[in-house]
């Protein structure tokens, strides 16, 4: 009912206005016949009416003008009362309609203001020699200024009602943005991640096939005896790309943490493994190590080990090159990966259409770890990527098995 009672006055308020200032009308009539000091005098009585009328109807501007509205009911109140008629809540009602209108639109200094110039104005009424009621001046003195101040304070506590649930609303509707940006953001992250994950490994092997099966068209024509070898590590590649593949996929299905590293996660311990695979499609990598190597998490492990892959990835694709060196430098915040080759060709540093996905993702994945990326031609030929990675501060042990080297390792 209440509900519908609103839907009707938001969608005629032209209507309801009207109404409200007739019934309004009537009450200060009432008020005036029965507490009329001369209820003989029809003069009085139609002057009243109409001092009443021209409050009553400016009622019906209250929405463009609230704070003139008030003026005037307020000063048609006080003219009934110097006219000789009680200050009653009836006669009154328009003055308070307004008040609490005017409480409901303006800030509460405004309210404030208009109740003390409203009290100020018609207490001094109650005084009036004319008045032959006998009801006690105290009470009729508090009971204007209480019939001024209610609808004000009612008007008041409405608005910050009104102001709250608003507030209320804003925050929940605001939470809702942030949890659909923050889905969206973290579906674009996972997006972005399979979408590495899927180009490392399908970039690497299938570079490494096709450089495999080349050495071996090759000798098959000129050393026959050396193809058995190039077709079993071809066979282990697209072995090893089948495995990766499918631990990829798998992790769309996964519904633990997202951030956690593909099982089994690569690192750089298998680096061994990767250079052998290079030395098969006739590129010799040598690997340096440099300082005393942290124990690094998975996370940043798999990052610095597919950065190394798809440099050395790079150097098979783009350049026309015999050997690349991989340089590791460990220090006590940072870890540097540095890959360097000798060929004559060019890597993508920018990309093209359809091109330059590797060094995109090479930077992608040091900067989720909170480090940096350049890759670039060498002054004196070739071209060298380096990255490095910030490492947590060094309260473990070195990595099992490892004994500070007295010179550089290469393998």
């Amino acid at each position: 009912m209440i509900t519908s009672w609103r839907k009707y006055a938001d969608s005629h308020p032209r209507t309801v206005d009207v109404s409200v200032a007739l019934l309004l009308f009537v009450s200060t009539v009432t008020a005036t016949v029965i507490t009329s000091s001369d209820p003989t005098s029809l003069t009085l009585l139609w002057t009243a009416a109409l001092v009443e009328a021209v409050g009553c109807a400016a009622l019906l501007w209250h929405r463009s003008h609230p704070r003139t509205v008030v003026v005037i009911t307020v000063l048609c109140a006080g003219a009934g009362g110097l006219l000789g008629f009680l200050l009653s809540p009836l006669l009154m009602a328009p003055a308070m309609v307004a008040l609490y209108w005017l409480a409901l639109g303006a800030d509460r200094r405004t309210a404030r203001v208009h109740c003390l110039v409203a009290i100020v104005l018609l207490v001094p009424t109650t005084l009036v020699p004319a008045h032959s009621h006998h009801i006690p001046l105290v009470f009729k003195t508090v009971n204007v200024a209480f019939s001024v101040a209610l609808p004000v304070l009612l008007g008041t506590a409405v608005q910050l009602r009104r102001a709250y649930f608003g507030e209320v609303l804003a925050r929940a509707e605001y939470a809702e943005r942030t949890r659909e940006e923050e889905a969206r953001h973290r579906v674009a992250e996972e997006r972005m991640r399979i979408a590495r994950e899927l180009h490392d490994v399908v970039a690497h092997h299938l570079a490494l096939a096709n450089a495999q099966a080349g050495t071996a068209a090759h000798l098959a024509r000129t050393q026959p005896d050396q193809v058995q070898r190039i077709l079993t590590d071809l066979a282990g590649t697209t072995s090893s790309a089948l495995r990766e593949l499918k631990a990829t996929v798998g992790l769309l299905r996964q519904t633990n943490d997202p951030d956690a590293p593909l099982e089994p996660s690569p690192g750089l311990g298998q680096l061994s493994d990767l250079t052998a695979a290079f030395t098969s499609a006739g590129l010799r990598v040598t690997v340096t190590t440099e300082g005393v190597p942290h124990r690094l998490s998975p996370g940043l492990d798999l990052t610095a080990f597919r950065i190394v892959q798809e440099a050395l990835t790079n150097v098979t694709k783009h350049a026309a090159a015999h050997t690349a060196h991989v340089r590791l430098v460990h220090s006590p915040a940072l870890l540097t990966i540095r890959v360097t080759d000798d060929g004559e060709g060019t890597a993508p540093t920018a990309p093209a259409p359809g091109h330059g996905f590797g060094l995109i993702g090479m930077r992608e994945r040091a900067h989720s770890v909170g480090g940096r990326l350049r890759a670039g031609h060498r002054p004196e030929g070739g071209f060298e990527v380096t990255a490095e990675l910030p490492l947590p501060p060094r309260n473990n042990p070195p990595h099992p098995g490892h004994t500070e080297p007295e010179e550089d390792r290469d393998s």
